[in-house]
């Protein structure tokens, strides 16, 4: 038995057991001048971990049912291992640029990321918590690794004291759930949702599960945390926060609704739609006044959850695959323009004014054009793949009778579009007084260049990503 349930985690296992050696061995030889070659390995192994998952079958259950390893968690863990490997060699750079290529960095977001792949494959509500909180306590600590920037350390501060008021509220309605439905496992808890309705107890739980896991995807009303985080991390920390984070924290939130209440849709469908329409709106108006890039991809992304959550929504399978289409493109356009966000820099230092950005077209005329590829594409500017993102999503709510949520999805992208065009034109038309340096290291240069082209390409079939997913939300729904 104990075997069995070995071999089903063991990509987790293996990710964790390198962590500790990996921090052991640091820690013991002193030197943070091998930080970057730590890095690269520690990238290298994802990326085979990504493959050997994404190319062998599930194993089912383990623990008890515990710990789910189906094509849902295998899509999922995927994405999360390829954004974080992209997210770590794009990074070498600038953290050794900004005297911040400690060794802890790649060990600790080794750390988040068995917490992620543990968070997508939880099947009850203990396994959740250990895996939210493995990869928050994580990145608490990578939010805060600037020590001589006060930003960074009040991004971490607050980081911590919101997350820890989210993680309350999960806990408090966990504790409702299992109070009231005799168990902790999703399986369990299903059986005891069915009926005509459910118990106010329940219902009240649900509540708290969902308001402490719509923190975790930035949700509004639960995104205060967002601009200041993303603005006082290093930038190659909100480049991750931005990634993987989201799609595991989206992957969870599909595990519950659908695992542990799938049952109940009717009770919990209201509940998304208001997260899903306010922060579609709210991130498409805020953005607009912002100067700062990293606050402006902020609001970006809490727009973008929104869109993720209609999916989610529609309450149906092809919901399901919908949002799974949405969060890899997502991540693919986001991996490209951090890369170049990342090497933003003036007489050495770091900028994130977009008015910097100023006449970049006649400096670097390809990676501009590369950079107004992904902008489009995350305005959702047919042809670029974003658009085709956009669509599913609209798609999903449309078949699931929720018209009236599509129409406002399309208001707010117009909203948001402006924002997005607005860097654009600072690029191509601005005035001269930008002085941008954009020094890109080779794999970084790569990301931008390989993330344009997939959403360009990527109109002619997405890379096969649509098949995985239809596979991934049958083995979560069905």
């Amino acid at each position: 038995m104990i075997t069995n349930d070995i071999q089903t985690v063991l990509p987790e296992l293996i990710l964790a057991v390198y962590a500790m050696l990996a921090l052991i061995g640091a820690v013991y030889t002193g030197k943070d001048k091998l930080t970057g070659a730590l890095t690269y390995v520690t990238a290298a192994l994802m990326a085979v971990l990504a493959i050997w998952i994404g190319t062998s079958a599930g194993s089912g259950t383990a623990f008890g049912g515990m710990f789910i390893d189906d094509a849902y968690a295998r899509f999922a863990k995927v994405a999360i291992l390829i954004a974080a490997a992209a997210i770590l060699v794009a990074g070498v750079e600038p953290m050794a640029k900004r005297g911040l290529d400690k060794f802890e960095y790649p060990v600790l977001i080794t750390l988040a990321t068995v917490g992620m792949m543990m968070m997508v494959s939880a099947g009850d509500l203990m396994s959740l918590y250990m895996g939210l909180e493995l990869q928050s306590l994580a990145l608490y600590v990578v939010a805060a690794m600037n020590r001589d920037s006060v930003k960074s350390t009040e991004a971490g501060m607050k980081y911590f004291v919101l997350g820890a008021l989210s993680s309350g509220l999960l806990l408090y309605g966990s504790s409702l759930v299992y109070g009231y439905a005799g168990t902790t496992l999703f399986s369990g808890i299903i059986q005891a949702a069915t009926g005509e309705g459910l118990a106010l107890g329940l219902l009240i739980g649900l509540t708290f599960v969902t308001a402490g896991l719509a923190f975790k995807v930035s949700a509004v009303p639960f995104h205060m945390w967002t601009p200041d985080v993303y603005e006082g991390s290093p930038t190659p920390v909100t480049a991750f926060f931005a990634t993987a984070p989201k799609l595991a924290a989206m992957g969870l939130f599909a595990r519950v609704l659908f695992d542990a209440f799938g049952s109940a849709i009717s009770d919990w469908q209201q509940v998304i739609l208001i997260l899903s329409l306010l922060s579609m709106f709210l991130g498409s108006i805020a953005a607009i006044g912002q100067t700062n890039i990293k606050r402006l991809m902020a609001y970006s992304s809490i727009a973008h959850m929104g869109y993720a959550l209609m999916g989610l929504a529609a309450g149906t399978q092809y919901g399901v695959q919908a949002m799974l289409v949405y969060m890899a493109i997502y991540l693919t356009m986001n991996v490209g323009a951090f890369a170049f966000i990342m090497s933003m820099e003036r007489d050495g230092k770091p900028v994130t004014e977009i008015k910097a950005l100023n006449q970049f077209s006649k400096v670097e005329p390809l990676k501009a054009l590369a950079l107004l590829v992904l902008f489009f594409s995350l305005a959702g500017v047919p042809p670029m793949v974003g658009f085709f993102g956009k669509l599913y999503v609209l798609n999903a709510a449309v078949q699931a009778d929720l018209a009236w949520l599509a129409v406002a999805g399309v208001v707010a992208s117009v909203i948001g579009a402006f924002y997005y065009l607005r860097v654009v034109y600072y690029m191509y038309f601005g005035e001269s007084e930008g002085g941008v340096e954009a020094p890109m290291a080779p794999a970084a240069w790569v990301m931008l260049m390989g993330s344009a082209a997939i959403m360009v390409l990527g109109v002619i079939n997405l890379f096969g990503i649509e098949g995985a997913a239809a596979a991934a939300a049958q083995a979560l729904v069905n």
